[in-house]
């Protein structure tokens, strides 16, 4: 009997998977971080919480290095930067096929399926620059792709943004590509048709309501009543991403390309750095999409199957552009050090309970820089603040974030005590001309965590095609798009910080509205 209980267990260790995920799930991992990860930390919290596909912004080595001999599907992406070179020259396209797709073909192979050439290059943000560039550069990296003996198992897509598409009448089925992408949009989609490649597009509900006054907020969520939704001849959308999809599907249907799957490339929640960038709202909305997905009755214009769908993000990063907002660094369903945030279940069954986190990561010192208010130059604080928020991550900080309307103290200590982290707490971090100093006791107060930098390890790139390290976007623009439900991501930008002089005066401001 024993030896039964033994082996009944032993068969339940082998054969069943750690955790169960929706089909069709999958994550973004972005590198935009002061302190980086361990890529083999990453990989064991995707395997230890059952996450079988992974979406990178770029081709990095020890990335890549980490993914392999695993069964986890990857789709790798090429910066915008690079589409010029790879539509030039089919010698670019080679190359980088070689680095970053042949050289991890070996005995533990990486399990690439597709290759996303550019991210988001037809914002209407980039006036055009990328619109001439991206298909030729998509048909080269096939080619090289064929070349290799690969092209048949990896497939070429594109992430585009929903600025593509609009829907004059606010009905989803009256969807259709934009007038001034029409020509382009049927040549991607000739494309990915004649290939069986899908079509992938990144949808964001919480921009919707950020970037729209009056947004009714139930309808970024899903399960609303009537009073929440959108009637459109008669069907009733409850939530603004299956709206957003079915635009897409009515435009693919205008072109004569109904059958093209689609992809939703980036889907998530911030939990801090705004109002509604919260753990709970976080939580509702992952809670309401995976239940969605574990149903995979798809939508009203394509009801047999829910779309794949890639999280974004799996974890915070602190050097991301905030001209987008400050809730930018805050994307992660795990935190920098790889712990979860808040319950979830990625089965979509609602038995919530906190994801596997990271294991053997190792932190630096336990000890923290604060505000010391016993410094006899008081008067200079307001400065020496604004220049850490400057030099550092202070998006805790802003109205409605989790670190908001504690005071000057505890504010003070946010600022000083992120720049000392960053800084991988070398002593004359924490000085500011004697406003601050080292403390060994957690000065964390409720929703305000004062986070321990991680020890981390120098990231390479192997390709110069993915030297910037970027994902979402970092500048906004105005969309052309004449539906309430339609959303832009900022542009991609290789510059972690942005606008200082804004950010400098915005925290002066914070501290003489204090001292006042």
């Amino acid at each position: 009997m024993l030896r039964a209980q033994v082996f009944l267990w032993a068969y339940i260790l082998i054969f069943f998977p750690a955790s169960v995920v929706a089909q069709g799930l999958g994550v973004n991992w972005g590198v935009i971080a002061s302190h980086p990860l361990d890529p083999k930390i990453v990989v064991n919290i995707l395997k230890d919480n059952g996450i079988k596909k992974v979406k990178l912004f770029h081709a990095q080595h020890d990335i890549l290095t980490a993914l392999s001999g695993t069964d986890i599907e990857v789709m790798v992406g090429i910066p915008n930067h690079s589409l010029e070179s790879l539509s030039e020259k089919y010698s670019v396209a080679q190359a980088w096929v070689k680095a970053n797709i042949t050289a991890y073909m070996g005995k533990k192979r990486v399990n690439f399926k597709y290759v996303a050439v550019g991210n988001e290059p037809f914002l209407a943000a980039y006036n055009g620059t990328y619109n001439n560039l991206t298909l030729p550069a998509m048909k080269n990296i096939l080619k090289a792709l064929n070349e290799a003996g690969v092209g048949k198992d990896i497939k070429v897509s594109t992430p585009l943004n929903g600025d593509v598409y609009i829907t004059p009448t606010y009905k989803p089925s009256d969807g259709i590509f934009r007038h001034d992408l029409a020509d382009i949009m049927n040549g991607i989609c000739e494309f990915l048709h004649k290939n069986d490649s899908a079509f992938i597009v990144n949808i964001y509900p919480f921009l919707n309501l950020y970037q729209n006054p009056g947004f009714p907020e139930p309808y970024a969520f899903f399960d609303n009543d009537d009073s929440n939704s959108m009637d459109d001849h008669g069907v009733k959308y409850r939530s603004v991403l299956d709206a957003n999809i079915d635009t897409l599907v009515a435009a693919l249907k205008v072109a004569n390309f109904s059958n093209i799957p689609i992809i939703v490339g980036e889907v998530g929640w911030p939990t801090d750095g705004n109002i509604y960038a919260t753990t709970k709202n976080a939580k509702k909305f992952y809670n309401g999409l995976l239940k969605r997905m574990a149903k995979n009755e798809g939508t009203p214009l394509r009801p047999k199957q829910y779309p794949d769908v890639y999280m974004f993000s799996l974890l915070d990063e602190d050097l991301k552009s905030i001209d987008p907002g400050m809730f930018e660094r805050h994307w992660g369903i795990f935190s920098f050090d790889g712990q979860p945030k808040f319950p979830m279940d990625l089965s979509g069954k609602g038995q919530n309970k906190l994801l596997v986190g990271g294991k053997n990561v190792k932190y630096m010192e336990k000890q923290w820089c604060v505000y010391n208010k016993d410094a006899s130059n008081q008067k200079d604080l307001p400065v020496k603040v604004a220049w850490a928020c400057n030099s550092t991550d202070c998006t805790t900080l802003v109205p409605g974030a989790s670190c908001s309307g504690m005071g000057i103290d505890m504010n003070a200590s946010v600022a000083f005590n992120m720049y000392y982290q960053m800084a991988n707490q070398t002593k004359g971090a924490c000085d500011f001309e004697g406003l601050a100093k080292i403390v060994k006791q957690d000065p964390s107060n409720g929703t305000c965590r004062f986070p321990i930098m991680i020890k981390t390890i120098q990231t390479t790139s192997n390709s110069d095609a993915s030297a910037p390290k970027s994902s979402r976007s970092s500048t906004s623009s105005s969309s052309t798009s004449h539906s309430p439900f339609q959303t832009q991501s900022p542009s991609p930008s290789s510059s972690p910080f942005h606008s200082p002089q804004l950010i400098f005066q915005f925290f002066v401001g914070i501290f003489i509205i204090w001292f006042v």
